[in-house]
């Protein structure tokens, strides 16, 4: 019989310790295995998602706010920046390219995000089938909304005031599909794109159904609302005196020239009522924050794994007090010294490959039941990508193995026949 077969058999003789041990391997393996895809996947999000991004200017507030909801889109704006302030600082030398941003609306949790071509630019956009979006209304879907909301080409939908939740549904304009775009990998996927004049007449009606909702108010205030409407209504946004009133939610920047980083985001902050923040820093300040805890847990699972290896270890010498006659009698058979090394050592890599590999698979499964009940789209986790790293957490369940079973696996090697067998 095989030294295999053998540790199976011992193994299978005693199922709770064994199922303990396993157990304690799987637990440890899998808080690993989650940590490693999240953490990863984390990064990559905040890499793809403002990679070609150098700032972002909004409303004065908090930077890390600004940059969770103008690129990440997975919190609410700091407020909105008046649109005249904001083509004077997107004409500024320093600054290659600025996209407007206007948020404010959703469909069944996507957000609605109202833009111009400078988006499709810095993102790199691509269609897969239909066109961007031309006239208003008119919309270019990601390939994560088409399929989770079951949209295709022609399709009609009504936007929500608020960046989640229908309880204030915009029933005076439908939008229309008129694209959808090729999968991009990154925020992008799960975004409705329109122009900015959507968002404006779509809240423009908005206001005017609240206003003719409370007629019966003073007069004077009823004045000041029609003609603020009728400001806003305008349909040229290039107009000098239709920018009066007019808001945008963020501009996106790109560099012109290296000096613009020392330069652009001081003379932002300190000359004018909006902020500058750094993607980059933001970025790196959030997973810093993030990484303190997935080290602590990181720790924790290093210390169960730990308490496995001394679990097993237990195991297998009280084991080996037990089998010593067996062991005896195998030697008398024709057993060798290295036959019963291999048995124990065996038993132990078993146990902790069992383990592994039943924790990685739950780790798997825990991330993707987690990520399916994430509110926001854009930071869902999947536990269905597989990663090049995870062939360490193998790597250390062999080591785990033959380190808990290594003594044991010696005393059986060094067993004294004679000695054992004069005792039984």
């Amino acid at each position: 019989m095989s030294p295999l077969k053998i540790s199976w058999k011992s193994l299978w003789s005693k199922p709770l310790s064994s199922a303990l041990n396993i157990m304690l391997i799987a637990f440890g393996t899998g808080i690993l295995t989650i940590l490693l895809l999240a953490s990863n996947q984390i990064a990559q999000k905040l890499d793809n998602n403002s990679k070609d991004i150098d700032l972002v200017v909004g409303a004065k507030g908090s930077p890390l706010q600004l940059i969770l909801s103008s690129i990440y889109y997975i919190d609410f704006p700091t407020g909105n920046i008046p649109l005249k302030e904001a083509t004077a600082l997107a004409r500024s030398p320093f600054v290659k390219r600025a996209v407007p941003l206007a948020l404010g609306d959703n469909y069944n949790g996507t957000r609605i995000v109202g833009t111009d071509s400078n988006f499709v630019g810095i993102y790199k956009l691509k269609v897969q089938s239909g066109k961007f979006w031309d006239k208003d209304f008119e919309t270019t879907i990601g390939s994560g909304v088409a399929e989770s909301q079951k949209l295709k080409i022609g399709d009609t939908f009504y936007g929500a005031h608020g960046l989640t939740g229908n309880s204030d549904v915009h029933k005076s304009h439908k939008y229309t599909v008129s694209g959808i775009l090729e999968p991009q990998g990154n925020v992008t996927d799960n975004l409705i794109l329109t122009n900015i004049a959507s968002v404006w007449k779509m809240h423009d009606e908005h206001e005017e159904g609240e206003a003719h909702e409370h007629k019966d108010g003073e007069a004077h205030e009823h004045k000041e609302a029609e003609a603020h409407e009728h400001k806003e209504g305008e349909s040229h946004p290039k107009d000098e005196h239709s920018d009066e009133g007019k808001e945008l939610t963020s501009l996106l920047i790109q560099y012109r020239s290296p000096m613009s980083v020392a330069m652009f985001p001081r003379m932002v902050n300190e000359t004018t009522n909006m902020q500058a923040a750094s993607p980059a820093q933001e970025s790196t300040r959030l997973f810093s924050l993030i990484g303190v805890g997935v080290e602590t847990l990181q720790w924790f699972a290093v210390l169960i794994m730990l308490i496995a290896a001394i679990s097993v270890f237990v195991n297998l010498y009280n084991s080996l007090k037990e089998r010593k006659y067996d062991l005896a009698i195998m030697r008398t058979l024709g057993a060798s010294r290295g036959k019963l090394f291999l048995i124990v050592i065996a038993e132990g890599i078993i146990l902790t490959l069992a383990g592994t590999i039943i924790g990685i698979v739950l780790g798997h499964l825990a991330l993707q039941f987690i990520g399916n009940y994430q509110e926001s789209s854009q930071a869902r986790l999947s536990g269905l990508i597989f990663l090049k790293d995870e062939i360490y957490l193998f790597v250390a369940g062999l080591a785990i193995g033959i380190f808990a079973a290594i003594i044991p696996a010696i005393q059986a090697y060094r067993s004294n026949i004679s000695r054992i067998l004069s005792k039984n």
